[in-house]
Parts: C-alpha cells; structure tokens; sequence
C-alpha cells in the first residue's frame, strides 16, 4: 500500500508539472507571436479597415459596463483619426433578453461614428467566434483589434489565425490576468485547429454596416 500511495503521489506530481509546462508553453507561444503587432500607442497603429470591438459586460438598461465602454471609445477615436473605415461591434445575442452588439451600436452612434460604417456581428459568443466570423462573414482583410492588455495578445493571435492582417490597441490594463493565463492556453488551441463557428450569410466590411443589423 505504501508503495502503491508513492506511485499516486509521483503521478499527481507529474500530471501538475506537465499542466503548469502547458500553459506556461501556451501563454509563451501567443505573446512572442502577436508581441510585433500590439501598441497601446494611437500615433503608431497603421491605417486599416475596420476596428473589431469584442464584447463584454452590458447593463440591463442597455448601458454600457466599463471594459466594453474603455474598448468602444478607443474604436471611436480611431474612426475619428480616419484610421479605420468601419466598426465592427461583435458580442453575445444568445437570448432576446442580453444584447451586446445593439448596446455598443447605439454608443457609437451616439458619439458620431456615420450608421452605414456600424456593424454588428450577434454572434460573437467568444473571441475565436469573433475574429473568424470577421473573415469568413464580413469579409475583413485588415483591423485593428481593440481591447485590455490582459486580452489584446490573445485576442490579435486569433485575429491574425483566422485570416486578418490584424494590430492589437491597448486601452488599458483592466482585465483579470489568472483567467487570461488560462484562456490562452484555449486560445492557442484554436488558433492551431481553427474550429468552425456559427455562420451566416455574407455582410462584407466594404458595404453598409445597416445591412448587418438585426441580422
């Protein structure tokens, strides 16, 4: 029994090992391969077709929560800087009773950004969904992915796996990074095998945005 129990413990002790080597790897393999393609600098991001706007956190009363609202005013002063054309706001619609994307197209408006260069994608359930449904449903070849640092790594890796010629903008440093840690390590996944997402019907970038709404 004694010996049997040492064995258990060595194995335990092995599979934790190989765990924190995993995401250890995972995290090491998405920083160095978007490090080249992140700035927290507006001076320096390179003119592109649209900024992608993840999703987060809305209020019940359509409000926007802080994370959401850092991401949207950064996309908004890059549209103002006529360095990208489009915003494509991307978030979750899974239920009539949460809306994302409607939230963050009404921001927009609101601040000034013209209707037909709003897009909203209601299927964006994670970030994965987000960057591929960009390509293969909207058409995107080129953005600028605007985000927290804790995401922006990640979130510019998939960008970039999913077919985009894709920066990263750093609005701030807000963010849980234990969580972050562990999503990259998902992230990585993704980016290797590329699983299919929820489809659609073809809205491309170059078009009006109006056409994506409520669609």
């Amino acid at each position: 029994m004694e010996r049997w129990g040492r064995r258990v413990r060595i194995a335990a002790l092995a599979g934790a090992v190989l765990a924190v080597a995993v995401v250890a790897v995972a995290n090491a393999v998405v920083l160095l391969r978007s490090d080249d393609h992140v700035t927290d600098d507006l001076a320096t991001v390179r003119p592109a077709q649209v900024a992608i706007v993840p999703g987060s956190l809305v209020r019940p009363d359509g409000t926007l929560g802080p994370v959401v609202r850092e991401r949207l005013d950064a996309a908004v002063s890059l549209y103002d800087a006529g360095l990208v054309e489009k915003l494509l706001l991307s978030g979750d619609n899974g239920d009539a009773s949460y809306d994302e994307p409607d939230a963050m197209r009404q921001a927009a408006l609101d601040a000034g950004v013209a209707p037909q260069d709003v897009f909203t994608d209601y299927a964006g359930f994670n970030t994965w969904h987000t960057m591929r449904r960009a390509r293969d449903v909207f058409r995107v070849d080129t953005a600028v992915v605007v985000t927290q640092q804790w995401y922006v790594a990640r979130s510019t890796d998939l960008a970039r796996a999913a077919g985009i010629e894709a920066q990263g903008l750093v609005v701030s440093d807000t963010g849980s990074g234990l969580r972050e840690v562990l999503a990259r390590v998902r992230g990585l996944g993704e980016a290797t095998l590329r699983p299919e997402v929820t489809g659609g019907r073809s809205i491309p970038i170059t078009g009006d945005g109006r056409e994506s709404w409520d669609a």
